[in-house]
């Protein structure tokens, strides 16, 4: 497979997972896609804040340019992690797009509603999700300007 090559600079990537399955369904596809990124993990909607807001552990983190996040969770779900993140100043401008197997129209409103980028629905096969994650790697890497880093 081809890697993108339209930002040489590798993109800060967030993923909210706690699909130990997912994951590494997430991090194979990226890798076989060629999609240069810098994928960090957490497992929750609690332990997503506190890397978004550099807390404790995750302090010297960087800062991601788009945020993969999935719905259910334990602690904090996605939903809530969404409307929490739009709401704050410093982390509003970050690009959601919620990845799960929801396929609720009250899920996909709520995230429309909470300001998500995109709503994507996880397929259960590897081919049909790897092709899902290699197109939104060429629409992130090819067509969405990310804002600045800050």
């Amino acid at each position: 497979m081809t890697a993108f090559s339209a930002n040489p600079t590798p993109i800060e990537i967030l993923l909210v997972d706690d699909s130990e399955p997912d994951i590494v369904l997430t991090r194979e596809a990226f890798a076989e896609a060629g999609i240069l990124n810098r994928l960090h993990v957490v497992h929750d909607g609690v332990e997503a804040m506190s890397f978004l807001r550099r807390e404790g552990e995750y302090a010297s983190r960087p800062r991601p340019d788009v945020i993969l996040l999935d719905i259910n969770m334990p602690r904090k779900g996605g939903l809530e992690v969404l409307e929490e993140l739009k709401a704050d100043p410093e982390l509003a401008s970050i690009p959601v797009v919620v990845m799960t197997t929801s396929q609720s129209e009250q899920d996909v409103l709520r995230s429309y509603q909470s300001h998500a980028s995109s709503y994507v629905v996880k397929p259960i096969e590897f081919d049909r999700f790897y092709s899902a994650i290699h197109a939104l790697g060429a629409y992130m890497l090819t067509i969405v300007r990310l804002p600045p880093r800050t």
